[in-house]
């Protein structure tokens, strides 16, 4: 009777989409890069100007290094963390957009607006930074700081009223424009992890009913058709193979009465487990099991994990003399997708010291194991009982 599971392998792919690239940090890293290319192309304007008048305004080098050092501080955070740093966008705003063309004026040299044109035009990605990283206040701030040193700087190199209007309006419609595109992809964003969660949802309510489904099924076949023989009079419910079949049922109701809604079980190591377990119980072995958190194993390592598991049973059966063992599966809590399955009995034990593991403890239990990578230990006393304990990985 294998163990029944929830397909989880597409739900945990539909839950990927909402946890580190869900579709909001998506979009906050979309306009990261947005602007990070916009500032390139200002800083591309602003490098071939400075060279074209290297001989005429030499401060403007240190200017521009300036602008140059501080995009890559704030950008290169905000591509590292996914987001920007204020501090850093205030520094650039204030740095870069206002006292850098205030600057150029007073001991740069600058005299007229070809000259001061490209630092100017930095402001237009300061401006557009802030309205997507500010709050509303602070980044209504910045824009007004950046409209003021500009109008002075246009001013004091004499620009003509048509090319100060349209520096600010560059300024303004820088801001207004990625303010909408942040808010467009956002939006979309949400819209996105919402329907995700919706199809994580459904997953599951459909994997929920498909589980039913199959326990319905498999009490069906197993211990509704029983108690249906046995209400009918047709066999003779003392019979010892009846009372077998008997048992060996009640200990899969009371396996899955043990299962927790919110347990999930790989089918893998599960139905090799399972097998293991029904082979033996038909042999007249009780076995109680419990199994929790099952990981997911290749299937080689779960048919090897199945076989140990069979052969630790049957030398119960030949050698504890109790008629009882019990099983143990979960997740192993020292290695990171690992198995941890144990099989105990409260017989007699041995000395291993004196005693030498058989051909079926070497060879099917410890050997299986390390075939696939995994260990088996055994421990035992005289009058402690065997405790046998498997691992993968080893």
């Amino acid at each position: 009777m294998a163990l029944l599971s929830l397909p989880v392998r597409r739900i945990r792919a539909l839950r990927g989409t909402s946890g580190v690239g869900s579709g909001l940090q998506r979009a906050q890293s979309f306009m990261v890069v947005a602007t990070l290319l916009y500032r390139a192309s200002h800083l591309t304007v602003g490098a071939l100007a400075v060279a074209q008048r290297r001989s005429e305004l030499p401060l403007q080098y240190a200017g521009f290094a300036v602008a140059l050092g501080l995009s890559a501080l704030t950008y290169g955070t905000a591509l590292r963390r996914g987001w920007f740093d204020r501090r850093h966008i205030w520094a650039d705003a204030l740095v870069i957009g206002c006292v850098l063309p205030l600057a150029l004026c007073a001991w740069g040299g600058v005299r007229e607006p070809p000259a001061i044109a490209w630092a100017m035009l930095l402001g237009g990605s300061a401006s557009a930074v802030a309205a997507i990283s500010l709050e509303r206040l602070h980044a209504l701030t910045v824009i007004a700081l950046l409209l003021v040193t500009h109008f002075i700087g246009y001013q004091a190199v004499g620009a003509s009223p048509a090319v100060i209007l349209g520096h600010l309006n560059s300024i303004v419609s820088s801001a207004v424009m990625t303010w909408l595109f942040r808010w467009y992809l956002l939006r979309q964003g949400r819209l996105l992890d919402e329907a995700n969660a919706r199809a994580v949802a459904a997953e599951a309510h459909k994997a929920r009913y498909a589980e039913r489904l199959e326990h319905h099924r498999a009490l069906h076949d197993t211990v509704l058709a029983t108690l249906t023989t046995l209400a009918s009079g047709a066999v003779d419910a003392n019979a010892p193979e009846v009372r077998r079949r008997c048992a060996r049922e009640a200990a899969y109701l009371r396996r899955l009465i043990q299962q927790t809604a919110a347990e999930v079980h790989h089918r893998e190591i599960g139905a090799a487990l399972e097998d293991a377990v029904g082979s033996v119980e038909s042999l007249q072995l009780r076995v109680t099991a419990q199994y929790h958190d099952l990981p997911q194993v290749p299937p080689e390592v779960a048919a090897a994990l199945g076989d140990a598991v069979r052969e630790a049973l049957n030398n119960v059966r030949r050698h504890a003399g109790t008629g009882h063992a019990y099983l143990t599966a979960t997740r192993d809590p020292d290695a990171r997708g690992g198995a941890l399955v144990t099989v105990v009995d409260r017989g007699p034990g041995f000395d291993p010291e004196r005693c030498v593991p058989g051909l079926g403890l070497r060879g099917s239990v410890h050997g299986r194991m390390a075939e696939v990578g995994g260990r088996a230990t055994v421990d035992t006393a005289p009058g402690e009982g065997v405790r046998v304990e498997l691992r993968w990985p080893g």
